[in-house]
């Protein structure tokens, strides 16, 4: 029998409907206000028997319209997103398979739900939930799938034991559990589960010696046993860590990652090596940090990991791929340079305070403020209450911002629309950094070091703000380390400490303890090891999955090399000698400055002259063949792997005719691409000028522009605009670029990307020409919203940032106002929108709501076509594919369909 589907709308005034549709009827049933009260809509003005599939979601309903209850023959009903505190009434619906009460107001479990015997889709995420009774679950035999994420549980039933024979997939994350609950041992056929962002400190081996389960995670909890490192590694990794318990008792390691962040000069490397030999250490200037230094230290039985950072701008690039979260940050702070101003502030603290609550906002941060021998004691009183008051105020304005954003949001129109960034906004809204009392040292002084000392160990003791401080690990974990570092330590072992991984592999065996160590077991404790940041494995990289870096400071040392402080002066005093090794004249070293410093490229020739003259005054000349190889001409080096994979460099290729020797293309099959025979460049987006050349080509801004702009909240990350350069410029190989300004160019379209990152107003503006015809509209958008993608997926990689794509207000004079475009989430239903296609056969109809939108902030009032732009009247029939649809609401919520990138959604409202 044909099963029909229906939908309910809440606009008012709306007719009922009826649609036909190919495969199946579609009836769409108007949900008619009481009174007018858009949040208690009373009956259906159509009811039928034998409805199967109900969808109610976003309809602020706070009680069951009795159409839905008086119709026994439902199978699945959705109330998504609606006010609802009870389900009075749905134990009459004793033939539901699908049940969806997620992001509504739900306090007390509804036991009612015992009654529905033949559920097997339950969702009550995201409502206010505090215990679950018994009897409920034991009446539930068919239940595959239950998620009951963001509530606020703590324990879980013993029944739902009962389940065991049935439940697949289970979701308990971001609840309050500090203990594993029991019950979910015995889910035999339990195939996914997620318990992330709880308080769990252990977890059960239990657990994973059955085989039905395939995807678990767990992040975001405080876990010693197994450690999140461990957790990281998958499943299996998790199998073979309590495989490997079963052999020894575990060893508690109480380890601490310690990030010294500061402007240059502060003291960093001063107060490192002072608490690591135990007496005053001072550095002078001529051996400051180049990139970043790593030393161990060791106070009680706890052992510090030192990273220190150099401050120079140039090196905070690169720093993005060492700071991570779970780590002491030590911020140093020259007392006698600062000054109570906000200009000397956002140098010294406030840039780092924004990029610590950026990059990992759950870090806990003790400010450290030196040089005190060089200030008044009341001076350094007076400036330690301005830095501590200054830093307070920024976390309460980053949560002030938060909570306005949020607040926008839920008094919108249809906040439910907006309900994926209101989740992602309250997560943020959850994560703060936690800074300390600032303490003032002279590092000059003993009894200061030791003080400071003191300190850092008070704070590490403090589980509440270091929970994860103790891991509990295998005694082989401890083993395999020591004997690692004893290989590294050794003479045989060349100071670059690169290693392959099977000689590593080899040399493990060699040892009598480790005799039966196998290569899956040796590639856990890597993941582990390089987790932590003891080793380097990144077997992601495809040219270096099979090399281990045992000294980590080696592979700074290869990104300072080309990432770094005066590199134009290291370029421009390459000496003969190395200019003759690689077939290059003083000429050619002439044309590579000038090229760098008008384009910010440089040739493979030049890179190797440059890596070559760097290296070998060092005396570490067999380091250069090992990161660049023997041939000036070929290969892939690892110094380039490294860069590209972290976006600090392009290789750029100049195709002058037709390569005769590329091999055929087969569609399905692989494809391997030849190499040129013209030399490559690299671009370093770091050392981009400002230049004239990108305008020029453009053209200049017109008013029929596509134009959308993202917006970023506290500011754009430095480096983050050259990442994205990168990336952008990797998949579109025709460009123009500048410091803060990009033109992609793709089938002959540009599109142009620019920067504007000033304090409470940072930008990335996207402008491309208003085309001709439906294939140029959907290219267009298309276009648009692939960069927009990319810029959302780099954006990631700050946990602690917001962004916001909007498009702006067109009426000049007034600031951009404009419209939220936002990604669905995983969970969210296109049917919820009323279907209107730009791009599709169907046009907008003239004179209808949608077709005028105003502004909020200046009353300007516009056609809808400047928004996202309608298709002419008169068009050519579009080639055959498969058809890119674009949604939108009455309110200006827009979703890009079925293309080859995925959506967004819209809101004029006030920023």
């Amino acid at each position: 029998m044909e099963k029909e589907r229906v939908e309910f709308s809440g606009r008012r005034g709306a007719k009922p409907e009826e649609e036909t549709k190919r495969g199946g009827r579609v009836r769409r049933i108007q949900l008619v206000p009481r009174c007018g009260a858009m949040t208690q809509p009373g009956a259906c003005t159509e009811q039928e028997d034998g409805l199967h599939e109900v969808n109610l979601s976003t309809q602020r309903l706070r009680v069951l319209p009795p159409a839905v209850l008086s119709n026994p023959a439902l199978e699945s009903l959705d109330l998504d997103r609606n006010k609802l505190r009870s389900i009075a009434g749905i134990s009459r619906l004793s033939n539901l398979k699908k049940l969806i009460l997620s992001k509504n107001e739900i306090v007390d479990f509804p036991n009612e739900i015992q009654s529905l015997g033949c559920l097997e889709k339950l969702e009550l995420n995201q409502n206010q939930i505090r215990v679950i009774p018994e009897g409920v679950f034991s009446h539930l035999p068919r239940l595959k799938h239950l998620r009951l994420n963001n509530n606020r549980l703590s324990a879980l039933p013993r029944d739902l034991a009962a389940c065991q024979g049935s439940l697949q997939y289970l979701n308990i994350s971001n609840n309050l559990f500090r203990a594993f609950p029991p019950p979910v041992l015995q889910l035999a056929h339990l195939q996914e589960l997620h318990v992330q962002n709880n308080a769990l400190r252990q977890l059960p081996k239990e657990l994973f010696q059955g085989q039905s389960l395939k995807m678990f995670k767990a992040n975001g909890n405080p876990l010693r046993e197994p450690p999140s490192e461990v957790c990281a590694g998958g499943i299996q990794q998790i199998r073979n860590y309590f495989k490997q318990l079963q052999h020894g008792s575990g060893q508690e390691d109480k380890r601490v990652k310690t990030m010294f962040l500061g402007a240059s000069m502060a003291g960093k490397s001063t107060i490192c090596k002072s608490l690591k030999q135990g007496r005053t250490q001072l550095v002078p200037k001529e051996e400051r940090t180049v990139g970043i230094e790593i030393s161990e230290f060791w106070i009680e039985d706890f052992t510090f990991l030192f990273w220190d950072f150099a401050g120079q701008l140039e090196y905070y690039t690169t720093h993005h791929v060492f700071i991570t979260p779970q780590a002491l940050v030590i911020l140093v702070i020259n007392l006698h340079m600062y000054q109570t101003n906000h200009k000397t502030f956002k140098e010294l603290v406030g840039f780092w305070i924004n990029n610590l609550s950026m990059r990992v906002p759950n870090s806990v941060v003790l400010p450290v403020g030196t040089h005190v021998d060089c200030c008044r004691e009341e001076e350094v009183e007076e400036k330690r209450r301005d830095i501590m008051a200054k830093m307070t105020a920024m976390l309460a304005e980053r949560k002030s911002n938060l909570a306005h954003f949020i607040h926008n949001l839920e008094g919108s129109e249809e906040p439910e629309f907006y309900m994926d960034q209101w989740e992602r906004l309250k997560e943020m809204e959850n994560c703060t950094l936690t800074i300390l009392n600032l303490v003032a040292v002279n590092c000059t002084d003993h009894r200061d070091i030791k003080k400071l000392e003191a300190a850092i160990l008070e704070h590490v003791k403090n589980e509440e703000l270091f929970p994860e401080v103790v891991r509990v690990l295998p005694p082989i974990y401890r083993q395999v380390e020591a004997a690692i570092v004893d290989i590294a330590q050794s003479e045989e072992m060349a100071d670059h400490g690169m290693v392959d991984l099977h000689y590593l592999l080899s040399k493990l065996s060699q040892c009598k303890h480790l005799a039966n160590l196998d290569r899956e077991l040796l590639q856990d404790i890597l993941r582990y090891l390089h987790r932590i940041g003891l080793v380097i494995w990144y077997e992601e990289i495809k040219h270096l999955e099979s090399t281990v870096f045992l000294q980590p400071t080696f592979l700074i040392t290869m990104f300072k090399l080309l990432v770094r402080y005066r590199l134009v002066q290291e370029l421009e005093s390459i000496s003969v000698d190395t200019l003759i090794g690689e077939h290059a004249t003083i000429r050619d070293r002439s044309n590579w400055v000038w090229t760098f410093k008008s384009k910010a490229m440089l040739c493979h020739r030049a890179v190797r002259a440059l890596v070559k003259h760097q290296l070998c005054s060092e005396g570490m000349r067999d380091v250069f063949e090992e990161i660049m190889g023997h041939s000036p001409h070929r290969g892939r080096e690892k110094l380039f792997s490294l860069l590209e994979h972290f976006e600090l460099c392009l290789e750029v290729r100049h195709a002058e005719v037709l390569n005769p020797q590329a091999s055929e293309f087969v569609p399905g099959k692989p494809w391997e691409t030849t190499r040129g025979q013209g030399e490559s460049w690299y671009l370093f987006p770091t050392y981009l000028n400002q230049t004239e050349e990108v305008s020029e080509v453009w053209g200049g801004d017109h008013p029929e522009d596509l134009h959308i702009r993202a917006y970023f909240s506290p500011e754009i990350p430095e480096g983050f605009f050259q990442r994205f350069l990168v990336k952008a410029c990797s998949f579109y190989s025709t460009h123009w670029v500048a410091k803060v300004t990009c033109l992609l160019i793709c089938n002959g379209k540009p599109l142009l990307i620019k920067e504007n990152n000033q304090r409470a107003y940072s930008y990335l503006e996207l402008r491309c020409r208003k085309p001709a015809g439906r294939t140029g509209f959907q290219f267009a958008w298309d276009f648009l919203m692939a960069v927009v993608f990319i810029v959302q997926k780099l954006a990631e990689e700050w946990p602690g940032l917001h962004v916001c794509v909007k498009t702006p207000c067109r009426t000049t004079g007034w600031l951009p106002r404009g419209a939220h475009l936002a990604g669905h989430g995983r969970h969210e239903r296109h049917e919820e929108l009323k279907v209107l296609r730009l791009l599709g056969r169907q046009q907008l109809p003239q004179g209808t709501k949608e077709d005028v939108k105003t502004c909020g902030t200046c009353g300007h009032r516009f056609g809808t076509e400047l928004l996202l732009p309608k298709v002419p009247q008169q068009l050519e029939e579009p080639p055959a594919q498969p058809p890119a649809h674009y949604y939108v609401t009455s309110y200006g919520t827009t979703t890009f369909g079925s293309s080859s990138v995925h959506v967004t959604r819209q809101n004029i409202s006030r920023e």
